[in-house]
C-alpha cells in the first residue's frame, strides 16, 4: 500500500506538470493576436455588436484564464463606423475550475481610460438602441421579402432562465473614464469625466468598500460638479436588495446660475433598495450646501408605479439671506438683516411632480409658523399654504426708499411744515395756504408683473399680531388666491387699535396696465394712529367708522392715484379738530361784522366735536365730499369742496352755524347775540391735507354776503314796525325782498 500510494503521488505530479506544460505551451505557443478577424466575427455573431481591435491581446490559462485587450471599440452592427464606446486597457483573470460550476472568481478587474458616447439625435433615437440589433438585410429592388421559414420559428423556441451566477471578485478598478451624452433634439449635453473607481473585494452579501471621484457638467446651463462618493456596497441578488452604507456623497458647485459663486456640498446616511417591495429607502440624513445643515429621513414606495416618498426634515437654524448670496442668487429687496434666521421642522411627502411639507414648525427671524406648506404642481408652480404665525412684521422686510422717494417725501414735509408753521403763527389770519401743485406719490415700479402672472397660489394665513405698514394688527386672516394673472383677495381683517377692519378684492395683471379693485370697511378705528403711522401728525383725532369701493390702474403709485375712481362713506365720532380753533375763526368773522377788533391773537387750541362725517366720490385722483357735516356743541359745520389725492391737497367752503346763545366767546368783541343765531359763517379752508382745519380762514367775500343778509334782516324788522297793518301784506313782502338783495 505504501509503494502504490508512492505510485499514485509520482502520477498525480506527472498529470499536474503534463497540465502546467500544456498551458505554458498553449499561453506561449498560441497567439490570440492571430485570431483577431476570428474573434471580431464571433462578437458578430453572438453578440451583435462590431469589435475593433486595434491593440495586443494578452492572456494565461491556468491557474487564471487572463486576458488584457489593448485600445478596443465597440460600435453597433447598424453603425459600425462610429464606435459608442472605447477602452484604453482592460484586464481581468478567471479561475478556472470554478466556471466549471457556474462560479467565477475573478482576481482584480481593471478598466483604464473607458470613454462611453451615448447620443440621441434629431429624431429622437438614441445610438444605445441599436446594441444588440442586426441591421436590416440588404432587399434588391422589386424583390419580394422572404417569408419566414417554419424552421426558424421552430428554432426560437423559449430557453430556460439561466441559473445566477456567483460573483465573486478581489476588486475593481477603473481608471480615467468618461461617460457623455448628447441631445441634438434639445442640444443638451452632459458628461461625467476623470471618473476613478475603486472597491474592495466583491462578494455576494457582504459589505464591499468603494470610493469614487468624477466630474460632472452640463451646457443648458453651464455647470460643474465635483463629486466624490464614499460608502460600502452590500448587493444581495436572490432577494433583488441593494444597501449603501455609511454613504457619503461631498463636492463642489460652479456654474453660470452661481453667477461665479461656488457652492460646497455634502450628504451622508443609509442608502437600501428593495426591488422585490418597490422600496427605497434614505435613513440618518446629514445634508450641508454652505451654511445650510439639514438632517432627515426619507421612503420612498411604489417605485414600479408612480413613487410616493415620505419622511421628516430638520434644518438647522442659518441665515438664509446669506445662503442664497453664497449661491449666486438674489432675493426681492429687503431690509437689512431680513431672513438672518430661519430653521425649519416638518414631515415631508412628495412625488415627481410635488412635494407638501406638513406639521411645520418654521421659524424665521422673530416669527414662528405652524401648518401646511405645499407645491401640487412643479410645471405651473401651484402654491398652497395654511400657516399660522403668532407674530410677523411685514414692515421689516420691506426694503428701504429710494433716494429720490426720500427726497420726494422730505420736500413735501419741508413744505407742509414751512405751511402748518405760518398757519399756526397767525392763528388763522394769515393768506390761505396755497394748495399744493407736487405729486406726493412714487412713479417707480411697485408690482413684479412678470411673477405675478405665473403665480398659481391658495393661501390662508392667521396671525396672532401682524404688522404692516407700521399697523398692528390683532388676530389677522388673510385668505387669498391667484391663478392666470388674476389674484383675489378674498378676505382681509383683523382688529386694530380696539378697533376693526376688513377688506377684499382683486388684481389683474394680465392687461398691460395692472388694474386694482378694493372694498374696504374699518370700524371705530382711531384715525390719528393710522396717520401716525404713515409718519404724519394728524390734524384731527377720533374714532373713523369708513366704508369704502375703489378701483385704480398702473404700476406705480401714482399711477394708481390718477386712475383712482369709486365711493366712499365715513363718518368721526368723539374727535377732536387738532390746533384748529373754530371757535377763533368765528369770533374773528362776527368782530368783523360788529365793526371791532379783536383784543388779541389767542393761541391755538384744539376744537372737540361729537360727530364728522361725509361722503366721497372719487374722479381720476380727486375725491369730492359735497356733504360734510361736524357736530360741535353750540355749533354745527356744514362743508363742500374736493380732496386732491394727486398732490394731497383740499379745497373746502365751509361754514359755521351757531344754534344758539352759547357761552362766552373768547373775545368781548365778538360775543354772539340772537341777531348771529342761525346765521352760517363762511370759512374757507385750503393748502396740504395733512393742514387739516389749520387751514382754515375767515371767507371774506362770502362774509359780505353775510353782512348783505343781516342789513336785510334789520330793515325788514323795522318795516315791520313803522308799517304795521296799514299797507297789505304782498306790498311789505315786496319791500323786505328788495333789502335782501
Amino acid at each position: 500500500m505504501k509503494a502504490f500510494g508512492k505510485i499514485l503521488g509520482l502520477v498525480l505530479l506527472g498529470l499536474l506538470l503534463i497540465i502546467v506544460a500544456a498551458g505554458f505551451a498553449l499561453t506561449h505557443l498560441f497567439d490570440p493576436n492571430d485570431y483577431k478577424d476570428e474573434i471580431r466575427q464571433i462578437a458578430r455573431d453572438k453578440a451583435h455588436i462590431e469589435l475593433t481591435l486595434n491593440g495586443d491581446i494578452g492572456w494565461s490559462l491556468f491557474p487564471w484564464l487572463g486576458l488584457e485587450l489593448h485600445e478596443a471599440s465597440v460600435a453597433t452592427l447598424i453603425n459600425p463606423t462610429e464606435p459608442y464606446a472605447d477602452l484604453q486597457m482592460l484586464g481581468l483573470s478567471v479561475r478556472v475550475l470554478p466556471l466549471l460550476r457556474r462560479e467565477v472568481q475573478m482576481s482584480d478587474v481593471r478598466v483604464e481610460g473607458l470613454n462611453l458616447r451615448l447620443k440621441r439625435d434629431k429624431n429622437g433615437h438614441g445610438n444605445w438602441e441599436d446594441i444588440g440589433k442586426l441591421p436590416p438585410p440588404a432587399t434588391p429592388a422589386g424583390s419580394p421579402t422572404p417569408a419566414s421559414a417554419p424552421a426558424a420559428e421552430a428554432a426560437a423556441q423559449p430557453e430556460k432562465p439561466p441559473q445566477p451566477i456567483r460573483l465573486d471578485i478581489d476588486s475593481l478598478t477603473v481608471n480615467n473614464a468618461r461617460v457623455e451624452y448628447n441631445d441634438e433634439q434639445t442640444g443638451k449635453q452632459y458628461s461625467a469625466e476623470s471618473i476613478q473607481l475603486s472597491t474592495g473585494a466583491v462578494h455576494d452579501s457582504t459589505n464591499i468598500p468603494l470610493k469614487a471621484t468624477a466630474f460632472l457638467s452640463t451646457n443648458q446651463p453651464v455647470l460643474r460638479v465635483r463629486t466624490e462618493l464614499n460608502g460600502e456596497l452590500r448587493i444581495e441578488r436572490a432577494l433583488q436588495r441593494y444597501k449603501f452604507e455609511d454613504m457619503k456623497l461631498s463636492g463642489e458647485l460652479t456654474g453660470d446660475p452661481l453667477q461665479g459663486k461656488t457652492m460646497t456640498f455634502s450628504a451622508q446616511g443609509q442608502v437600501s433598495l428593495d426591488k422585490a417591495a418597490n422600496v427605497a429607502e434614505w435613513t440618518g440624513i446629514k445634508i450641508s450646501a454652505n451654511q445650510l445643515r439639514a438632517l432627515g429621513e426619507l421612503k420612498a414606495n411604489d417605485l414600479d408605479k408612480t413613487p410616493q416618498i415620505t419622511g421628516g426634515l430638520s434644518i438647522a437654524q442659518f441665515d438664509l439671506a446669506k445662503f442664497v448670496d453664497s449661491i449666486g442668487q438674489t432675493l426681492p429687496a429687503m431690509a437689512p438683516g431680513s431672513l438672518s434666521k430661519v430653521e425649519l421642522v416638518s414631515r415631508v411627502a412628495a412625488t415627481p411632480t410635488s412635494v407638501a411639507f406638513d406639521n411645520i414648525n418654521l421659524k424665521v427671524d422673530d416669527s414662528s409658523f405652524s401648518g401646511r406648506i405645499a407645491v401640487e404642481d412643479f410645471a405651473k408652480q401651484s402654491l398652497r399654504a395654511i400657516l399660522k404665525a403668532d407674530t410677523f412684521d411685514v414692515d421689516r422686510y420691506l426694503p428701504p426708499k429710494s433716494e429720490k422717494a426720500k427726497n420726494a417725501t422730505q420736500v413735501r414735509q419741508a413744505e407742509v411744515a414751512s405751511t402748518e408753521a405760518d398757519a399756526m403763527a397767525g392763528a388763522g389770519s394769515t393768506p390761505l395756504p396755497d394748495k399744493p401743485s407736487k405729486s406726493a406719490w412714487s412713479t417707480e415700479r411697485l408690482l413684479p408683473v412678470e411673477r405675478l402672472a405665473k403665480l398659481d397660489v391658495d393661501a390662508d394665513l392667521t396671525f396672532g399680531q401682524l404688522t404692516l405698514d407700521k399697523l398692528p394688527i390683532q388676530n389677522a386672516a388673510l385668505k387669498a388666491t391667484g391663478q392666470g394673472g388674476l389674484l383675489t383677495l378674498e378676505n382681509l381683517r383683523g382688529g386694530l387699535y380696539n378697533g376693526d377692519f376688513e377688506a377684499k378684492g382683486t388684481l389683474d395683471v394680465r392687461p398691460s396696465a395692472p388694474v386694482l379693485n378694493l372694498q374696504t370697511r374699518i370700524n371705530r378705528v382711531p384715525v390719528e394712529k393710522i396717520l401716525e403711522s404713515q409718519g404724519k401728525n394728524p390734524p384731527v383725532k377720533g374714532l373713523v367708522t369708513l366704508t369704502s369701493s375703489i378701483t385704480g390702474s398702473g404700476n406705480s403709485q401714482q399711477a394708481l392715484i390718477d386712475t383712482l375712481n369709486g365711493n366712499a362713506s365715513f363718518v368721526i365720532n368723539n374727535g377732536v379738530l387738532l390746533n384748529a380753533n373754530l371757535e377763533q375763526q368765528l369770533c374773528k368773522g362776527i368782530a368783523t361784522l360788529n365793526r371791532k377788533t379783536l383784543s388779541g391773537e389767542p393761541r391755538g387750541k384744539d376744537t372737540p366735536f361729537q360727530e364728522l362725517k361725509g361722503n366721497l366720490t372719487f374722479r381720476n385722483g380727486v375725491a369730492s365730499n359735497p356733504d360734510l357735516k361736524v357736530r360741535i356743541p353750540g355749533m354745527t359745520v356744514n362743508g363742500d369742496g374736493d380732496i386732491d389725492l394727486r398732490v394731497l391737497g383740499m379745497d373746502y367752503r365751509v361754514g359755521i352755524i351757531v344754534e344758539g346763545d352759547t357761552s362766552a366767546m373768547p373775545d368781548p368783541a365778538c360775543q354772539v347775540g340772537e341777531k348771529f343765531v342761525g346765521i352760517e359763517w363762511p370759512l374757507r379752508c385750503r393748502g396740504p391735507l395733512e393742514l387739516g382745519a389749520k387751514a382754515c380762514r375767515v371767507d371774506n367775500e362770502r362774509l359780505g354776503q353775510v353782512a348783505t343778509k343781516m342789513a336785510g334782516d334789520k330793515l325788514s324788522e323795522k318795516i315791520d314796525e313803522k308799517l304795521g297793518d296799514k299797507v297789505s301784506p304782498e306790498l311789505k313782502n315786496a319791500l323786505k325782498g328788495l333789502f335782501k338783495r
